[in-house]
């Protein structure tokens, strides 16, 4: 019986799990979607937005350093140049071509910065899901 309870006590002191984040593909929406998120909730860190065919894909970061000017996105040995804007508090917005060569490093090893001023802001996309951004550019492009 007491160690019934001191399980119980234990299961109250334990932290609750930490959320399942994911990057997740909706490819049949319009605009086609590549969430970073948790799954049926409202949370979300990153989403990459485009029209099928249209080559430019809008990237929203979210919950971090509001980014407004003139942004560096680096991949690998590519770089870009884009305007970041702030949306709301926390939210950057920017857009990047699907086929520049910074896109073309992004989906080979799923890093990406975006530099503004002295603010950094990484995205970052494991091994397991670079298939679902590589078909994220592949719809994206015209």
């Amino acid at each position: 019986m007491i160690a019934v309870f001191a399980i119980a006590a234990l299961a109250a002191q334990s932290p609750p799990p930490e959320p399942a984040w994911t990057w997740t593909l909706y490819a049949d929406a319009d605009p086609v979607v590549l969430a970073h998120e948790v799954p049926d909730t409202a949370n979300l860190r990153t989403t990459l937005e485009c029209d099928p065919g249209a080559s430019v894909a809008r990237l929203t970061l979210y919950d971090g350093p509001a980014l407004s000017g003139m942004a560096r996105a680096t991949s690998g040995e590519a770089s870009a140049v884009a305007e970041a804007a702030t949306t709301r508090a926390g939210v950057t917005r920017l857009a990047l071509r699907t086929d520049h060569p910074v896109f073309a490093a992004f989906t080979v090893d799923g890093r990406l910065a975006i530099v503004v001023g002295d603010q950094r802001r990484p995205v970052e996309i494991p091994a397991a899901h670079l298939a679902k951004l590589r078909r994220f550019a592949e719809l994206c492009s015209g």
